[in-house]
């Protein structure tokens, strides 16, 4: 076991006026499961590649161990080779059998090594990946959100995986995860970072109590600090009464006052000015130990949403669905039934590959709703991880209501570019608005000026929420929303839906959020299985 010291790290891109990361100072041990969180842009990406030595910074990091970093960078033109091929560039000094190993721990056949990277599932990409990563020895692993993407099974494997190491950062919002894996939490909170035994669950078990004394204490402070103003007020206002009354006197008024009495006079206004100073010391003493009790809460704004009421029951009606692409034998499945009525909120679940994004996409088609994955004859493009080019095409029934008008959270983001009111004109939303809705979602004001382009992921996502909170629907369908949300964004959204109960189709693997939301879950089997009529 090494230490890992890191000591009044501060750094910041080239170019940029604020530092991404400020006088960070912690201690971790190299055998701690250990797990990061933060707001969307607090620079935990950025910590861990400083922690692999890609940028100049100010401060120390103190360690004698190495590391290596997932997600692999890997180029477009590389995807014709194999992992095989790719991790000579990867982990030079692993074996091909050290990652064999791995791969029967995660799951895999060792064929799946010799396979074009690029004809691999993103559960596929990952899982080999971390069996690279894990086939070294005498390292300290920096995990950047393993789970995105993947599919509840692919997630439940990787979990069950990580669960079995150690020596590890893992950055993830998955509250799932980090509570089955990690045995310490290293939290960049608003002003400060902590580093404290447990889990995702005991951390914020402790943080909602730190927070609620923290309030507690400033109240208490807060009383105190008025009623010592209040005080030093009067005593402030009796000795300069007092000390105006030493000259000048009416002898009928004031018999048996004298020129004498004015020493006494001073001597008590000197008295009372000694306690204005004293109140003033306290309340220092107070206003000083008031100071950052507050810094670290966790202020979640609360959403609102102004969902449409449909003049129907149903909005979506399914019988006997089969979605096949157009060159394909076999369909993503067949025989799907199912209906979303007003006020329900399905979410779809399924490996990935079993048709999904293409369900919703079909939807959209019928609804008029335009969609990077419809091209302009409106047939559905086949999805992204198929070789094939064809159209997606129906058998059976999909009714969508007449005039249903639908909110759209697509799960790409890499179609946002330019400014943010660029993006408001283009889509008609009022911009005041939109910004505040940003600004709830914890955006800083000093995002606004930046072009979305260099936004981190999980900004991007909130851009697109913002969007679909913003605009009034009968319908939101949300194609994996939450994939690089921040967990206290992931439980602001789970308390606005809750709230406001739109009807809602959504794809998304986050098992808690599933479970708090979800009224009912829409599962499609992968491979052509015939897939039963869905109870309502």
């Amino acid at each position: 076991m090494a230490q890992i010291k890191v000591t009044d790290l501060t750094f910041a891109y080239e170019g940029t006026a604020e530092d991404v990361l400020e006088h960070l100072t912690f201690h971790i041990d190299t055998d701690w499961k250990l797990g990061l969180i933060g707001r969307n842009g607090k620079g935990k990406t950025t910590l861990l590649k400083l922690l692999m030595n890609e940028y100049e910074y100010q401060g120390s990091i103190v360690t004698s161990t190495h590391f290596d970093y997932f997600p692999y960078e890997v180029k477009a033109e590389e995807l014709s080779k194999t992992a095989d091929e790719l991790m000579e560039g990867w982990k030079p000094q692993a074996e091909s059998w050290q990652v064999l190993i791995q791969m029967s721990e995660i799951g895999m056949d060792a064929e799946y090594l010799y396979r074009p990277f690029g004809t691999l599932s993103h559960g596929e990409r990952t899982r080999i990946m971390l069996a690279v990563l894990f086939a070294g020895e005498n390292e300290f692993l920096l995990i950047d959100e393993p789970t995105n993407h993947l599919d509840a099974k692919a997630r439940d494997i990787v979990k069950k995986y990580l669960a079995s190491k150690k020596g590890f950062i893992l950055v993830s919002h998955d509250r799932d995860l980090l509570d089955a894996v990690c045995d310490h939490m290293l939290v960049m909170n608003r002003e400060t970072i902590e580093v404290q035994m447990g889990n995702f669950s005991s951390w914020w078990e402790n943080k909602e109590r730190s927070d609620k004394n923290a309030i507690a204490e400033n109240e208490k402070h807060m009383k105190e600090i008025g009623k010592l103003k209040a005080a030093a007020d009067r005593s402030s206002r009796w000795a300069e009464k007092n000390e105006n009354s030493k000259i000048g006197f009416d002898p009928l008024k004031e018999p048996e006052r004298n020129i004498s009495t004015r020493s006494y006079i001073g001597a008590k206004t000197k008295k009372m000015q000694a306690r204005v100073k004293s109140y003033e010391k306290r309340m220092d003493r107070e206003i000083e130990e008031k100071e950052g009790l507050l810094q670290d809460i966790e202020r979640v704004a609360d959403l609102k949403l102004e969902p449409m009421k449909y003049h129907k029951e149903i909005l979506v009606h399914a019988r006997n669905l089969s979605l096949r692409y157009e060159d394909a034998e076999e369909p993503l499945f067949q025989g799907l039934g199912f209906q979303v009525r007003r006020g329900d909120r399905v979410v779809i679940s399924g490996d990935n590959g079993c048709g999904k994004s293409s369900l919703i996409k079909r939807i959209l088609q019928l609804a008029g709703v335009a969609s990077d994955s419809v091209d302009e004859g409106g047939n559905i493009k086949a999805e992204e991880n198929r070789e094939s080019h064809s159209t997606l095409v129906t058998e059976g029934t999909l009714e969508v209501g007449s005039g249903l008008i639908i909110s759209y959270v697509n799960q790409d983001t890499s179609h946002l570019s330019g400014s943010l009111r660029d993006y408001c004109e283009k889509r008609g939303l009022r911009e005041s608005l939109f910004l505040a809705i940003l600004r709830k979602l914890d955006f800083g004001r000093e995002q606004f000026g930046k072009s979305m382009e260099d936004f981190s992921e999980g900004q991007k996502k909130k851009v697109l929420i913002a969007s679909s909170l913003i605009t009034p629907a009968h319908l939101y369908i949300w194609d994996e929303p939450l994939n690089y949300i921040d967990v206290f964004s992931r439980m602001q959204i789970e308390k606005l839906i809750l709230e406001f109960c739109p009807t809602m189709l959504m794809v998304e693997h986050d098992v808690r959020f599933r479970e708090k939301v979800a009224t009912l879950i829409l599962s499609l089997p992968e491979g052509g299985a015939v897939v039963p009529d869905m109870p309502h």
